[in-house]
């Protein structure tokens, strides 16, 4: 069985790690690969006193007292010269407990200080001790309602390493997932018959297993940690038509700075009206393409896809995914040069309280809606220069890092600008020849 290592950085990184151990532990007894990193203890403390902590060692975790203060240049530059050799020691010891190291999977939040400074640290020094190992990052952007007014600063500074030096990054909004769990609610309040929701096999629920009470964030971290759940499963779980996690980079990343993938669930929710899974299975495949499902604020329908990853789990057939894929092919405009671009693995395994589920993975130029809107918060702040001498102040930082990082964002933007622009100019493909036999 191949392995992967989980790397959770700042307090968001860390509650969905655990949200993801927790869901993890309840489809099979399984041992720990992860590394815990935060510079404050409060989420680490709880822990250690909460229901996880037999399912983690002392020796994984890395702690401060201080916080960076919502500043990336302290995660990255203060944090990062201090605590690097600690860092990089535990990631070998942990790397080398595993028998077969497929990948690394980092959890960080763009918003705060610690996640995206210190997060996209540690991801260079991945790069650094394990330039041969994929690094897969789940990275959580901040709304436009962030109450970390530096929040801007922060996730540009981080996107700039992010497109450096990692192989793919699943970008998640925090306000998709606010938008999600509200329609969510609103379908199990609403009263309808055939919307009530299941709550012990709602996605969102974080009830059942070692859970204790349910927090006000467990239910949006419990889709992020859904999302791993399902990426995972072909390392968890043995199958013959398991997908390697290398084959997500290798089959969805034509070109290597353009690897961000959006990423969607279905089913979000289990309905408990048993005269509708009828329609199921297929409903499943078609969700997954609308944009109530996408875990970013996108439509992808309207964009260009360079490549498409369907990861399903339970009692799903490969004909099912091959009629799904060909009913749905006609609706979803690829590149020229990639309409066969699509990559399927198939878990035998379901996630509890489901009897099938999909995760789907799109390159698609409809991230960029993302970083435009992220773009644009930024320039705001720093026409005004506004905190800027918070920043200034930390050794290693200077101004130039500021407009390097936006540099590097527009460029980006401009790429995925470039691959749109194709789109009206694509050409259908020539009818193909029906040869007899």
């Amino acid at each position: 069985m191949t392995q992967s290592v989980v790397v959770q950085v700042g307090q968001c990184g860390n509650q969905v790690g655990c949200r993801f151990w927790d869901l993890a532990l309840r489809e099979h007894s399984h041992v720990n690969k992860a590394v815990l990193v935060d510079m404050e203890e409060g989420v680490v403390n709880e822990i250690l006193q909460g229901p996880l902590r037999e399912v983690f060692d002392s020796t994984q975790l890395i702690t401060d007292v201080s916080g960076s203060g919502n500043n990336w240049a302290v995660g990255h530059w203060t944090y990062g010269s201090a605590y690097k050799e600690v860092i990089v020691d535990q990631l070998r010891k942990t790397a080398e407990h595993c028998d077969c190291l497929q990948s690394f999977f980092l959890i960080h939040s763009m918003g705060g200080g610690t996640g995206s400074g210190l997060g996209t640290c540690v991801l260079k020094l991945l790069e650094e001790e394990f330039p041969e190992v994929c690094r897969i990052v789940a990275s959580v952007y901040p709304s436009a309602e962030d109450d970390v007014v530096t929040s801007p600063y922060n996730s540009v500074l981080a996107m700039r390493e992010l497109t450096e030096h990692a192989d793919c990054v699943l970008p998640v909004e925090n306000q998709s997932l606010v938008d999600i769990v509200n329609k969510i609610k609103h379908m199990s309040y609403s009263g309808n018959p055939g919307s009530m929701i299941k709550k012990d096999t709602a996605i969102i629920s974080g009830r059942g297993g070692v859970s204790g009470a349910q927090k006000p964030f467990d239910a949006m971290n419990n889709i992020i940690a859904n999302l791993l759940l399902n990426i995972t499963s072909s390392a968890r779980f043995e199958g013959s038509l398991n997908m390697d996690l290398n084959e997500i980079a290798m089959n969805l990343v034509p070109f290597p700075r353009l690897h961000y993938l959006v990423s969607s669930l279905t089913p979000l929710y289990t309905l408990s009206d048993v005269s509708i899974p009828t329609r199921r299975l297929d409903q499943m495949f078609t969700d997954a393409f609308s944009k109530d499902h996408q875990l970013i604020r996108a439509d992808p329908k309207h964009s260009l896809y360079l490549a498409c990853a369907l990861m399903v789990r339970g009692n799903v057939q490969v004909s099912d995914l091959r009629r799904n894929i060909e009913r749905l092919r006609p609706t979803l405009p690829f590149v020229s040069w990639n309409q066969e671009g699509w990559k399927t693995g198939l878990c035998g395994v379901p996630p509890v309280g489901h009897s099938h589920s999909l995760l789907a993975l799109a390159n698609n130029t409809c991230v960029k809606s993302t970083f435009m809107e992220l773009r644009d918060r930024f320039a705001k702040l720093y026409r005004k220069k506004a905190h800027l001498h918070h920043y200034l102040l930390v050794d290693g930082m200077e101004q130039g890092c500021f407009t390097e990082a936006s540099t590097s964002l527009s460029s980006l933007i401009e790429e995925y600008t470039q691959l749109d622009a194709t789109k009206t100019r694509m050409i259908p493909d020539p009818t193909r020849l029906n040869i007899a036999t």
